[in-house]
């Protein structure tokens, strides 16, 4: 089956009925979706109650592949993950651990609350997301992991930690939904409760099939948006953002990915959504995505752009307000170039703002900003 029929069966029998099931989480299994097809780790951060876990399962649930998931404590010890020693083989004077249904075995992996790693298992943990490989001792072995995907109630404090988080390509808000959607989150919630007693609803593909995808991602041609990518990188650095070259080349793959789940063996610039999923920190999500889509939108609209290529949520005022004050008070001290790129794309979310009243408040200190840089 060719790569792109493929990846539009994934989209059609997974991710599609995930969202019907999901509601208000479709840039989350979206993006999920294209980490999967590009074989990268998936961050998940927000608050309890915000369907993170029961997203990730019910995706196990669908795949037939084998899943693996364990919420991590401060305590967690490396057996609990990778599994014991073999009794019989340590009688024997080898240290060869029984990984039967653990990590190691898994093509599907989620770990909640994975910031609460210790030192115990950090080391471990890296060169699982990092290099797919599991090491013990002089045990080594590679992993068919096709993705992990950690989640979390809170982003990382701890340089340790930040190692650990940096290893997650993609990141994405989970958040509570609309108030006027809660009826139909409810109703939702139900027919998932109900499908639990049913028959499994398997999208029909398996880990073998998604390890095609992954290989076909060097087929795809990406020199069609390669001007604009290193435009956007050079951009963002600019203005503040962390994007190293070792994330720069990976971040190939989930654009490849992007083409690849919109039938194409080709990449567009409209799949360079995926740029909105490498903040750091909460404060760069506005700034990030008022950037990314100033790029999306010098492209022409095209029938076969991913559908997360203009869908990004209006701009929160309050978050914009608070960015606006932040610059006002650090003007002084900013390096004129990157304030100056900062002002234009905060400006550039403005007139995204619903409420016009909060629109006018806001588009008031951005014109201040303007005079004080004498623009």
């Amino acid at each position: 089956m060719e790569p792109t029929a493929v990846a539009n069966r994934l989209s059609e029998h997974l991710l599609r009925p995930l969202k019907s099931l999901f509601v208000g989480k479709d840039e989350v299994i979206d993006v999920m979706g294209v980490a999967l097809v590009g074989g990268e780790n998936l961050f998940l951060h927000g608050p309890p109650g915000t369907a993170k876990s029961a997203l990730v399962h019910e995706v196990a649930r669908r795949l037939e592949a084998r899943s693996y998931d364990y919420l991590l404590t401060r305590f967690t010890e490396p057996s609990e993950l990778f599994g014991p020693f073999d009794i019989r083989r340590l009688r024997e004077g080898d240290l060869v651990t029984n990984t039967d249904g653990m990590l190691p075995e898994a093509d599907f992996v989620f770990l909640d609350e994975i910031l609460n790693a210790n030192s115990a298992i950090l080391n471990s943990l890296l060169l699982v997301l990092n290099e797919r490989v599991f090491r013990r001792g002089r045990e080594t072995r590679k992993l068919p992991a096709l993705m992990v995907v950690g989640a979390s109630n809170h982003l990382p404090e701890e340089e340790a930690l930040r190692a650990l988080f940096d290893r997650f390509l993609l990141r994405v808000h989970c958040g509570y939904v609309p108030g006027e959607a809660l009826g139909a989150v409810i109703e939702a919630g139900w027919e998932i409760e109900k499908s639990r007693r049913g028959v499994v609803p398997s999208c029909g593909l398996g880990a073998n099939d998604i390890r095609a995808l992954q290989e076909a991602l060097p087929l795809v041609d990406l020199q069609p948006v390669r001007p604009a990518y290193l435009a956007l990188v050079a951009r963002l650095r600019a203005g503040g953002i962390d994007v190293s070259d070792r994330r720069a080349v990976k971040l190939q793959r989930v654009i490849a990915a992007s083409a690849l789940m919109c039938g194409r063996m080709a990449a567009q610039v409209s799949d360079l959504w995926v740029m909105r999923c490498i903040w750091d920190r909460e404060e760069q999500r506005e700034l990030l995505s008022s950037i990314v889509q100033e790029t999306l939108a010098k492209a022409e609209p095209s029938a076969t752009d991913h559908p997360q290529a203009y869908g990004a949520a209006a701009p929160d005022p309050q978050a914009l307000a608070r960015d606006l004050d932040a610059l006002d008070a650090g003007w002084e001290a900013a390096v004129p170039g990157v304030a100056k790129d900062q002002l234009a794309a905060l400006a550039a979310r403005v007139p995204w703002v619903q409420q016009a009243e909060a629109r006018n408040s806001l588009q008031e200190k951005v014109e201040a900003l303007w005079r004080k840089a004498g623009a």
